[in-house]
């Protein structure tokens, strides 16, 4: 470009010289300047400017031949009655030159609108690689599939997604299950849980390697965090679970805290049976602030008691708090299953949907409960936020507790090791997440022997097995062969089953978008509120509380997700409110503006009543189902009437004693001129890896 303008530059000069010679008409300002320049000596032109000489040059529009409009008209005018006029036509450049020119009224817009069409070059190159689609080689597509990529895309609605392959209806479903949820492998139909392309199954399935593959369902929900929705029953999901009832077995209830009492299968003795011994695992306890000393015991206690109320008697043998994410309290779980349930039969974890069993289910295959050449074998379950994830029966083998196993593992846990550098990343990242954080690690590992030597192990003479129990074959490749009939044989296992789908949860009127916004997934920090009577508080556009009776003001503690935007107005403006910003900024979730309200459920009203406790302890807590509960504390003795709107589907409800009775506490500084307090940001006490207290400062 810049040559081309030193040459137009170039030809110019020669042409107002020339023609200012040929004419004898007196020296304009243009032609002084091009004699002061003159010739060189060998007839080459000089290209020497004047540096007291201003040079404006103006580059007019050429980027397509569409009629000018009226400011580049004007413009190309002015520049004609104002430059000498050009004796030749250069129709192949398309710019014009001015020399000394004052800028015209009007400032061109030629090289903004340069600028805009080398941007709109460049979105038509992202928008043609865009339409590049990735596929495996090794599984090519259909030529349907092919020229179909040229149609105009449908607008993909709830749960659908896009994929490639196709299915085979004459293909028969395998007898292999997906290592990721567990549903049987096939290509017959999209929409049946454990679905692979046929592509790929077919060509899985003549390489024998099937076991190890998941399905599309699982890879998305994995690698793109999307879920397709399949044609899959409460009462399926339910009959899996009741296989359990003729079998020795000890089933492990994980139950979420953050959605109790929801989250107690209420009708578990009749699933399992009511000869079952029951551990009862409080889950995702490192996502509860510590509101006060001792919390973990009070939180314990409140969780024996609604097992209690849930009819399970003497069912339940123990009560743990953990962490299936951050590794709370899951090495004392393991060392407690070991010392009573031992090696009797199988294990079996059971919940409701989102409690966190297979979370829990990926943190015991890395620990000394599993076989430690099985945790090298076995895929890992897939998790993910939306509820129903795991379709049927995940297991992995456990390993047999032996004395001498019992007292190398003692060995470790007492040890005061420094943490590797591995172990130092997780920590560092899960304190970042949670309030509590644990070390799991792993005593026994899968050994490799060589075959040109041969080893003798004390132990393993006396016990007649290796460090796991498993006579290991000596190859280099052990790990990663499949486990054999032998060490197989009179294993027992621990099995992840699907979830218990709940009648009433918030979850079910969400779309997949909105459900990764609602449910918590790091540590809850509690935002809190003061409310006069007749104000209303907004989580999000799901749920509103109205404070319609009172004598004084009321603290209202929200621990939701603090990716659920909070709101507070007056009751009077609350429908207005609502009509206006339901499915906006403002409110946050649900997503999608007015038409996405069309399809959201209206609101229901139900009132509560309850009656205050003073200022430093909550009177009661309102469940907002899976998405967390609103503490609400008062004055002494006053009588407060509340009516909480939400989804008939949501099932909110009054929760007596509150699980957090001291978390009004937690607030910052008053905002000034809001009813809102400042945040406290809660870090774990790096010192206390396996729990502890935790410590506080304002954000």
């Amino acid at each position: 470009m810049l040559q081309v303008v030193q040459m137009c530059f170039r030809r110019q000069l020669c042409r107002s010289v020339a023609s200012a010679a040929a004419g004898g008409a007196a020296p304009t300002r243009r032609s002084r300047v091009a004699a002061a320049r003159g010739l060189t000596r060998g007839g080459a032109r000089s290209c020497t400017v004047d540096p007291n000489l201003e040079e404006q040059f103006v580059f007019l529009d050429c980027v397509d031949l569409e009629e000018p409009n009226r400011e580049e008209k004007d413009l190309v005018n002015h520049l004609k009655a104002a430059c000498v006029p050009d004796p030749g036509p250069d129709p192949g450049l398309g710019l014009g030159i001015g020399f000394g020119l004052a800028p015209p009224q009007n400032h061109p817009r030629s090289l903004e609108r340069q600028l805009q069409a080398l941007k709109v070059e460049n979105v038509q190159e992202e928008k043609l690689d865009s339409l590049i689609q990735f596929h495996d080689a090794d599984f090519p597509l259909d030529e349907s599939l092919v020229a179909s990529k040229k149609k105009k895309k449908k607008k993909k609605g709830k749960g659908e997604h896009r994929v490639f392959g196709t299915p085979d209806v004459d293909e028969p479903v395998s007898d292999t299950c997906c290592s990721g949820c567990g549903a049987m492998l096939h290509c017959t139909s999209v929409s049946v849980p454990g679905y692979l392309p046929s592509e790929k199954y077919k060509k899985l399935l003549a390489e024998d390697g099937l076991g190890a593959a998941t399905c599309q369902r699982c890879h998305l929900l994995t690698h793109h965090h999307q879920a397709l929705s399949l044609q899959v029953t409460r009462d399926q999901y339910r009959d899996v679970v009741r296989r359990i009832r003729p079998l020795r077995a000890l089933v492990l209830l994980v139950v979420d805290l953050v959605d109790l009492p929801d989250s107690i299968v209420p009708d578990l003795p009749e699933l399992v049976g009511a000869n079952k011994h029951i551990v009862v695992l409080g889950n995702k306890v490192d996502m509860l602030p510590a509101d006060a000393p001792n919390y973990l015991q009070r939180v314990k206690r409140q969780l024996t008691q609604y097992c209690q109320d849930a009819g399970f008697g003497e069912q339940v043998t123990d009560v743990h708090l953990i962490s299936a994410k951050t590794g709370y309290g899951v090495e004392n779980l393991i060392s407690r299953l070991q010392r009573s349930w031992k090696y009797s039969g199988d294990v079996y974890l059971v919940g409701s949907a989102n409690a966190g069993k297979s979370t829990l289910f990926n943190t015991l295959l890395e620990s000394d409960y599993c076989k430690s050449r099985a945790s090298d074998v076995i895929h890992k379950a897939t998790i993910s936020p939306w509820p129903g994830t795991t379709l049927n029966l995940l297991k992995f083998p456990i390993i047999n507790p032996t004395p001498h196993r019992m007292f190398r593992r003692q060995e470790r846990l007492q040890a005061e090791s420094e943490p590797s550098q591995e172990e130092r990343r997780r920590l560092k990242r899960f304190s970042q997440q949670g309030y509590l954080v644990g070390r799991v690690g792993r005593t026994f590992r899968p050994s490799v022997r060589r075959s040109s030597e041969i080893e003798f192990d004390p132990d393993s003479l006396a016990f007649g097995e290796d460090d796991d129990g498993d006579m290991i074959k000596p190859t280099d490749n052990s790990c990663k062969e499949e486990l054999s009939h032998n060490e197989l044989k009179d294993a027992r296992w621990l099995y992840d089953t699907p979830g218990i789908l709940k009648e009433l949860d918030v979850l079910n009127v969400l779309s997949d978008q909105e459900v990764r916004l609602v449910v918590p997934s790091v540590a809850l920090i509690p935002r809190t509120f003061v409310l006069k009577p007749n104000m209303s508080l907004f989580v999000g556009a799901l749920f509103r509380i109205d404070f319609l009776q009172g004598n004084a003001s009321c603290w209202f503690s929200v621990l939701t997700s603090s990716r659920i935007p909070i709101h507070v107005t007056s009751v009077e403006k609350a429908d207005e409110v609502y009509e206006k910003h339901a499915g906006n900024t403002l409110l946050g979730v649900p997503l999608g503006g007015r038409d996405r309200m069309k399809e959201f459920p209206a609101l229901v009203p139900q009132e509560f009543r309850l009656e205050g406790r003073g200022y430093l302890e909550a009177a009661a807590d309102i469940t907002l189902s899976s998405a967390g509960w609103v503490a609400v504390t008062a004055v002494e003795g006053d009588q407060l009437l509340l009516k909480v709107h939400g989804p008939l589907a949501a099932g909110s409800r009054l929760r007596t004693p509150p699980l957090l009775p001291r978390i009004v506490s937690l607030k910052g500084e008053r905002i000034r001129k809001t009813p809102a307090y400042k945040q406290l940001k809660w870090q774990p006490d790096k010192r206390l890896l396996g729990g502890g207290t935790a410590t506080s400062k304002k954000k």
